[in-house]
Parts: structure tokens; C-alpha cells; sequence
């Protein structure tokens, strides 16, 4: 297991940072990371074939709070959820994760629907599990292609079961 450390010849792919250490000392790191060793993502995708890209920065926020910027890019297959074929789903998050010490510290402030996500900071934050949380975000509640070949035959499906309950009307009126 790789730490993060400030020496310039770190390895390319770090999978544990110390979320303040990082923050406060303005680091950055990026790479690219296969789509397979998203555990919790894996069961979202059609195929977990491909990669994607992303890039940490330690920064403060506009209040002077350590944060963790973070931007996502790649290509997901996901199943559309008409015709339950595979799909590509353009990833592109561009995402400010602000530090807390404890969860009492994150529970203390008002809820505001706008302000950036809030985490707390750990010696041991996963950066595998802050990126697989980012992709899990974008991902589409109900994902379904633009213009998808089975909306036809779901609309021809819902008229073909009103027809036959048209024929009842017509009985129950003769009575």
C-alpha cells in the first residue's frame, strides 16, 4: 500500500492520501484508473470495460476551509432502462469535497442545498472510494438512450391494453 508523501519521485497511482496533509499542502495527483475496480460501481454497468481519468488537488475553499477538487472523465456503459442495451454515458465531474475534522463538525452547520459536499477528512482517505463515489453521483437514476427504439413499442404496447377494455365498455352499456 502506497502513502502519500511530498518527494517528487512518488509513484504514478497512490490509492490512500492523508486528506488534510494533502489539502493543506496544495498537492495534486492524477492518473487513470480501470473502471473493474469499482466494486459498488461494477453492479451499475452493462460492461466494466475502459477507464477513466481523474485528477486530485488539495486547495482551501472561499472560506478558507481545506478541500479536495476533484474532476472525473470517462466513457461508462450503462443499460438503458427502455431496451435494456448497453449505452455509453459521458462522466465529466468537476466536484469540491470541503474537510472536516469529525462529523459533528459537518452535523453543526446549516444544511444548504448549494454549498460543496462536505467529508470527513481521514490519514487514510481511499482515493479509489472518492472516485467510485463521484461516478456513482453522475450515473443516471433511470439511464435511457435520447432516442430509444423501444419508447415506440412501449407506446404501441399501452395502447394494444386499452383496446381490449374499450370492448367491455361497449358490453356493460347494452345491459
Amino acid at each position: 500500500m502506497y502513502y502519500f508523501t511530498f518527494m517528487s519521485h512518488q509513484p504514478a497511482h497512490q490509492p490512500v492520501i492523508d486528506g488534510l496533509e494533502f489539502a493543506s499542502a496544495g498537492a495534486t495527483q492524477q492518473g487513470i484508473w480501470p473502471l473493474r475496480d469499482f466494486p459498488r460501481l461494477r453492479d451499475m454497468l452493462a460492461a466494466d470495460a475502459g477507464e477513466v481519468k481523474y485528477q486530485i488537488s488539495g486547495v482551501r475553499d472561499e472560506r478558507g476551509r481545506p478541500s479536495l477538487h476533484l474532476k472525473v472523465s470517462g466513457t461508462l456503459s450503462l443499460r438503458c432502462q427502455r431496451c435494456l442495451e448497453a449505452m455509453p454515458f459521458e462522466v465529466n465531474t468537476d466536484e469540491t469535497l470541503v474537510l472536516a475534522a469529525t462529523l459533528a463538525e459537518i452535523h453543526a452547520e446549516p444544511g444548504d442545498a448549494h454549498a460543496p459536499d462536505r467529508v470527513v477528512a481521514g490519514k487514510e482517505m481511499s482515493l479509489r472510494d472518492l472516485i467510485e463515489d463521484e461516478l456513482i453521483l453522475a450515473v443516471p437514476y433511470a439511464p435511457r438512450h435520447e432516442s430509444c427504439s423501444a419508447a415506440g413499442a412501449d407506446e404501441a404496447a399501452g395502447q394494444a391494453k386499452a383496446l381490449p377494455f374499450a370492448g367491455l365498455r361497449g358490453m356493460m352499456r347494452k345491459h
